[in-house]
C-alpha cells in the first residue's frame, strides 16, 4: 500500500498544563498507543501546535510526550491548579513542528475535535499533506440538546460537524447512537462517506493503592464534568432528602470526581451551601488514574443519571472491575454496558433513591446485577483499533 499513516495529536499537546485527562484525551491516546502498535514505524505524528503553526513531531519526540503525559495521568491529582504558561514552555518549544514531507496517498487519522472549527485549515492540512481523511466523532449532543451545551457551544460544535461532513473520506462514531445521528450531516453533503461504529475499549486501569483514595464507609460514585446533562442535581436532592430522613449511619457517602463545567449554578449552590449534604457528599475536582481505579473498584456502585451521552466510557470502566453501575436508560448507555446495568429514568427521583439502598443494603437488585457482570464482556481497544485500522487501509487502497 502506498502512502503514510498521519495521527493528529493536537488535543493532547493542548492539554499539557493538565493534570489529569478529560475522555477525549484518553481517546487520542488510545489512538496514538493503537495505531503505533499497528504500524510501528510507518505511523507519523502531526499538531497543530499551540502558538499556531501546523507540522509534523518526529515519532521519538511524540512517544516521550505520550509517555509523560501517561505517567502525569496515572499519579497525578486534579484538585490542584493547571500548571502556568511559563511552567510548560519549555516544554512547548520542544514540540514545535517540523515541515511535512507529502506522501500521496496519505492517510490523516484525528480522534478529537481539536480546530475541527476552522474548515479552512483542515482543508489546507490535507491539501499539504496529499492525504484523504478518517475522523472520530465523540457526539453530536450540543447540537441534538443545546440546552445542555455551553451558550455558544451548539454554534461552535455545528462547525465543527459541518468540516467533517464536508472533508471526511471516513468517520468512526463511538455508538450506533452517535452513528445515527452524524448520518443526515453526511448525506446532505452528496458525497459518499464511509461510517463506522466502534464502540470505545475500556482503559487498561492501573493496580492501585493509591494512599486515603477510598473512604473506609460506604460509598457511591459519580464520574463525569458537572454540567447539566450529567444531571446531577438528582443525585444531590436524592442524597439531602436521605439525610433529612434518614439516620445519620444509614446514608451512603456520595463522591463526585469531575470538573466544574458550565450552566450549574444550582448544582454548586448545593455543594457549597446545602448544610444537609455536609459529610455526606464529597466534591472531587479531578484524580490521578490509579486513585479513580481505586474508588471504582471500592464502590457500591457507578451513578450516571445522564439525559444525553454520546457513549458513557464510565459505565464500561466501573463494569470491567466488576463494579454495579445505575444509569439513564440511554441508547448510548444501553450499548456501552449491554444488559448488565440497572437502567433507570434520569427523572424518577424515587426509583433512583429506591435503587440506590438496595445497592447499599446488599438487596435482591444489587445480587441479580452482580450475576449480570459476571457475565458481561468488555468492549476492547484492539476491537476499536481493528475498525480503525479497516477503514485506513481502505482508504489507501
Amino acid at each position: 500500500m502506498s502512502g503514510a499513516v498521519i495521527l493528529d495529536i493536537s488535543r493532547l499537546v493542548s492539554r499539557i498544563r493538565h493534570h489529569t485527562p478529560s475522555g477525549v484525551d484518553r481517546v487520542e491516546m488510545a489512538y496514538a498507543r493503537g495505531l503505533q502498535e499497528r504500524y510501528g514505524d510507518r505511523l507519523r505524528y502531526a499538531i497543530v501546535h499551540p502558538f499556531g503553526r501546523y507540522g509534523r513531531l518526529p515519532a521519538g519526540k511524540a512517544v516521550r510526550f505520550l509517555d509523560l503525559l501517561e505517567a502525569r495521568w496515572a499519579e497525578e491529582d486534579g484538585d490542584v491548579s493547571p500548571r502556568s504558561l511559563p511552567q510548560v514552555l519549555p516544554a512547548l518549544l520542544g514540540l514545535l513542528p517540523e515541515a511535512p514531507r507529502p506522501v500521496p496517498g496519505s492517510v490523516y487519522v484525528q480522534a478529537s475535535p481539536h480546530h475541527l472549527t476552522k474548515a479552512d485549515l483542515v482543508r489546507r492540512i490535507l491539501a499539504r499533506e496529499q492525504a484523504r481523511f478518517l475522523c472520530f466523532v465523540h457526539d453530536l449532543i450540543p447540537i441534538d440538546y443545546p440546552e445542555y451545551a455551553r451558550p455558544n457551544g451548539a454554534d461552535l460544535h455545528r462547525r465543527r460537524i459541518e468540516t467533517m461532513a464536508a472533508c471526511a473520506d471516513g468517520v468512526i462514531a463511538n455508538s450506533a447512537a452517535t452513528a445515527e445521528s452524524m448520518r443526515p450531516w453526511l448525506e446532505r453533503t452528496g458525497r459518499k462517506v464511509d461510517l463506522h461504529v466502534a464502540l470505545l475499549g475500556t482503559q487498561a486501569l492501573p493496580a492501585g493503592p493509591a494512599p486515603g483514595a477510598v473512604p473506609v464507609d460506604p460509598y457511591f460514585l459519580c464520574v463525569g464534568t458537572i454540567e447539566p446533562r450529567k444531571n446531577h442535581l438528582l443525585l444531590l436532592n436524592l442524597w439531602r432528602a436521605m439525610a433529612e430522613s434518614l439516620p445519620a449511619v444509614a446514608v451512603p457517602k456520595l463522591i463526585i470526581v469531575g470538573r466544574r463545567g458550565w450552566e450549574n449554578e444550582q448544582v454548586v449552590d448545593m455543594l457549597e451551601r446545602c448544610p444537609a449534604l455536609v459529610g455526606h457528599v464529597e466534591e472531587r475536582n479531578g484524580c490521578s488514574d490509579r486513585a479513580l481505579t481505586d474508588l471504582l473498584r471500592g464502590a457500591r456502585a457507578l451513578l450516571l443519571p445522564s439525559f444525553a451521552e454520546g457513549y458513557g466510557m464510565p459505565v464500561a470502566e466501573a463494569l470491567s472491575v466488576g463494579t454495579p453501575v445505575l444509569c439513564s436508560g440511554l441508547p448510548a448507555l444501553r450499548e456501552a454496558g449491554g444488559d448488565a446495568p440497572d437502567f433507570l429514568d434520569p427523572l424518577d427521583g424515587p426509583g433512583w433513591r429506591a435503587a440506590v439502598l438496595d445497592h447499599h443494603g446488599g438487596g435482591p437488585m444489587r445480587a441479580a446485577q452482580l450475576r449480570r457482570v459476571a457475565q458481561w464482556r468488555s468492549p476492547t481497544w484492539e476491537d476499536h483499533i481493528t475498525v480503525v485500522c479497516d477503514a485506513i487501509e481502505a482508504l489507501r487502497g
